[in-house]
């Protein structure tokens, strides 16, 4: 594959958005860069048929969410290899780095724990988009995606505080 400045630039403008989109559905740092690489060649394939008639942010999550979810159904079907473990970053200015780090984690296993059709609203509400452009991107009814979110939330909220949900998912 040849280089294209286009497609770099897109890229190197979106891999933060792309980086968390992974993150939150692989916790094994070579697996993200695996399924990183998987989504980049989706998106080399997937740009020429882009006609500009959306956000192109919107079409790149798309793809991304897309290869995610099919990442995360290959991850199902095959058995597990290796138990999930926590990793805390030894911050250079001591314990409130690492228990920010440590919220942090906690927070994104809580989200890759969620079942799929409550994480996917999460992570684009985190990425700044809206229920209306979420909806677009998942092929949902905007009110479909607030009740979600709705849920997501609260099933979040006690997945961190212990406490039951009055939510029903």
């Amino acid at each position: 594959m040849g280089r294209d400045p286009d497609f770099e630039r897109v890229v190197a403008e979106h891999r933060p958005m792309l980086m968390r989109i992974v993150a939150s559905h692989e916790a094994d740092p070579e697996r993200r860069r695996d399924l990183l690489q998987d989504i980049l060649l989706a998106l080399w394939r997937a740009l020429p048929g882009y006609r500009g008639d959306g956000e192109l942010r919107a079409f790149l999550a798309r793809v991304a969410h897309n290869r995610c979810v099919s990442h995360v159904a290959r991850a199902v079907a095959e058995p597990a290899t290796a138990e999930l473990h926590d990793q805390l970053a030894q911050a250079a200015d001591g314990i409130e780095a690492a228990e920010r780090q440590q919220r942090q984690e906690r927070l994104l296993a809580a989200v890759r724990r969620l079942p799929l059709g409550l994480r996917q609203p999460v992570v684009l509400t985190l990425e700044g988009f809206g229920p209306k452009e979420i909806a677009d991107i998942l092929g949902l009814n905007p009110n479909t995606v607030s009740i979600r979110l709705t849920r997501a939330k609260a099933a979040l909220r006690s997945a961190l505080t212990g406490e039951p949900s009055d939510e029903r998912e």
